[in-house]
């Protein structure tokens, strides 16, 4: 269980020191996009990305978090159908590598016990979310989320009518986007789960947000609504910062399951451009 738990207590830390080369040059190029169309918003829009890629030079050189925010750990675990390792042992090896990480990575305690009453500070940062789901093949998958609540405030489900078509969804979206407005700290990283129920259409949300950078829906069309939603975002012009601009958005994310005749859920699951994400996958059994 050590060399599981090391790994991804490796992971998590490095997750909020330094974020993936693909994602930096996506804000790289949001920069260029302002620089290239200069319009009247354009100087505070450069004021904030050029802070947001100082901040990250900063961070990865003194090996700091990026943000205050380390946020709270959303785990998904898929687990290979032919795997033997027991679900307690493994749940105890998450919370065990997110403790570790909390401490040596210095992240700021943000978890309560419960919601609404005297919302005690845990003062470790557990317990961690976690969402266990069966694939094929014998090994165990892990992605974290480190989910701070500035952007997690702003993300939204909503049940649509069923008869709703390609340009409702679109509206729906740009609706939860628009009302965010400046305080999820856009640029913004967007997950829209279709499908399922309420609660699942929020898991494909997040499950959109955790897939590899630079992918897209297999589903063509599909596709095509992650491109056609990323450009009404950004034609929104709500911009870096919420001070308007170019990019509002540096990527959208779509996935999607059947659901039932009479709804169509959906759910935006919005993350800041601190799009802090762990990886890590164990061959093997895990022991206590």
């Amino acid at each position: 269980m050590n060399s599981f738990v090391n790994k991804l207590k490796t992971e998590l830390i490095k997750s909020t020191i330094e974020l993936d080369e693909s994602l930096i040059n996506l804000i790289k190029k949001a920069k260029e996009k302002e620089l290239f169309f200069q319009t009247k918003e354009s100087s505070s829009s450069l004021v904030v990305l050029n802070s947001i890629l100082e901040n990250l030079e900063i961070a990865r050189k003194n090996k700091i978090p990026m943000c205050q925010d380390t946020g709270m750990f959303d785990v998904f675990v898929d687990i290979g159908r032919d795997n033997k390792s027991q679900l307690s042992t493994i749940e105890k090896a998450i919370n065990k590598a997110c403790l570790l990480a909390s401490d040596e990575g210095h992240f700021r305690k943000s978890v309560v016990k419960e919601p609404v009453f005297d919302r005690e500070n845990t003062k470790n940062n557990l317990p961690a979310i976690i969402t266990y789901n069966l694939v094929e093949g014998k090994n165990i998958e892990v992605n974290v989320l480190l989910k701070g609540f500035g952007s997690e405030n702003c993300s939204s489900v909503r049940m649509l009518n069923p008869t709703v078509s390609k340009e409702g969804v679109i509206e729906a979206v740009l609706d939860i986007v628009k009302t965010a407005g400046g305080k999820p700290c856009p640029p913004i990283c967007v997950g829209v789960g279709l499908g399922g129920t309420m609660e699942r259409a929020a898991y494909l949300s997040k499950r959109a947000l955790i897939r590899e950078f630079g992918s897209s829906n297999l589903d063509l069309k599909y596709k095509e609504l992650e491109d056609e939603l990323l450009l009404k975002i950004n034609e929104s012009k709500i911009g870096a910062g919420g001070f308007g601009g170019v990019t509002t958005a540096l990527f959208v994310n779509v996935e999607q399951e059947a659901t039932h005749i009479a709804g169509l859920p959906l759910a935006v699951s919005i993350n800041c451009w601190a799009d802090r994400k762990a990886h890590i996958t164990y061959e093997g059994i895990l022991y206590d």
